[in-house]
């Protein structure tokens, strides 16, 4: 149903539809993600806990169809005196993190500590 106003009502307009022709071809990126980080390139993934629009929890399935071991659940990093963040690894150099009250930018949302995040995995030290 779409409505529109008109002279200062609301009129139900049932003869307006769409119709969206499409066919789903997004190909996937799990054999992408798995070739790299098989060859030994390290990842990082990283989601804001408050991103609606690519929310942690379908990052997550999506690394959880990588089929990657758990190699260090659930910890948590602090960035001045305050959790910033969770983080989980996986076997072949995979991380995930989740940064704290951040949206689908993390960066934008929580700029120290993604930078914080960022430059502790780059230099190998616990992000």
């Amino acid at each position: 149903m779409l409505f529109t106003s008109g002279r200062g009502l609301c009129q139900n307009r049932s003869d307006a539809t769409i119709s969206l022709q499409y066919t789903y071809d997004l190909p996937s990126s799990v054999k992408y993600q798995q070739k790299l980080t098989s060859q030994g390139y390290r990842a990082l993934v990283y989601s804001g806990d408050h991103d609606l629009l690519v929310p942690h929890i379908g990052t997550q399935t999506w690394i959880r169809s990588l089929n990657y071991s758990i190699i260090n659940d659930w910890r948590s990093w602090f960035s001045c005196g305050q959790i910033a963040r969770y983080k989980r690894t996986y076997a072949h150099n995979l991380t995930f993190a989740s940064i704290k009250v951040a949206g689908h930018a993390g960066p934008e949302y929580k700029p120290r500590e993604s930078l914080d995040m960022i430059k502790r995995w780059l230099s190998y030290q616990q992000c």
